[in-house]
């Protein structure tokens, strides 16, 4: 568990399912997807279940989001295996956006990513309409290395660096 000065992120649960469901289900939240089709119940459970199951084989993952109490969203670190390395990703409930959370979310991740896991960076992948998203990782340090294909879509590939890290650290992933 973690907390910033208004966010809970904590494991999450299967007690989490309806919310995620609702969640998934917002054509908002899905609207950058490749496909950008609302999830079934099932598929939701199932991203759930992969959540939760990413922590107890790894250690870390997407936490479960809380502000004032309430879940608004789920959102974390996960192994890429395409991208090779740990990749920032959420999904908050629209009805909170634009208040901040999301930025104030990735810096936790990324104090999270590089203090506790000893990351020396982290990426974030986000489709080129997704200006909002896109502002987010540039608010949280991000920085813009590439055009990549993400499931048969394009994506931007943004990198944020360990503060500590040696300047020539990542730049073979520059020349991919």
């Amino acid at each position: 568990m973690r907390t910033t000065s208004r966010l809970l992120l904590r494991l999450p649960t299967l007690a989490d399912q309806a919310f995620a469901a609702a969640l998934y289900a917002c054509p908002e939240v899905v609207a950058h997807r490749p496909v950008p089709t609302p999830d079934t119940p099932q598929q939701s459970a199932k991203r759930l279940c992969d959540d939760i199951e990413h922590w107890g084989r790894l250690g870390f993952g997407r936490w479960a989001i809380e502000a004032s109490g309430r879940l608004i969203g789920f959102g974390g670190l996960t192994l890429s295996e395409k991208f090779a390395g740990l990749n920032l990703s959420y999904h908050l409930h629209p009805e909170i956006w634009r208040r901040g959370f999301a930025t104030e979310f990735g810096r936790a991740a990324l104090e999270f990513a590089f203090a506790v896991l000893g990351a020396d960076r982290v990426m974030g992948l986000v489709r080129p309409a997704n200006h909002a998203s896109r502002r987010v990782l540039e608010k949280c340090g991000f920085e813009f290395v590439r055009d990549v294909d993400l499931h048969g879509a394009p994506a931007d590939l943004y990198r944020a660096m360990h503060p500590g890290a040696l300047p020539w650290l990542g730049r073979r992933d520059q020349a991919k």
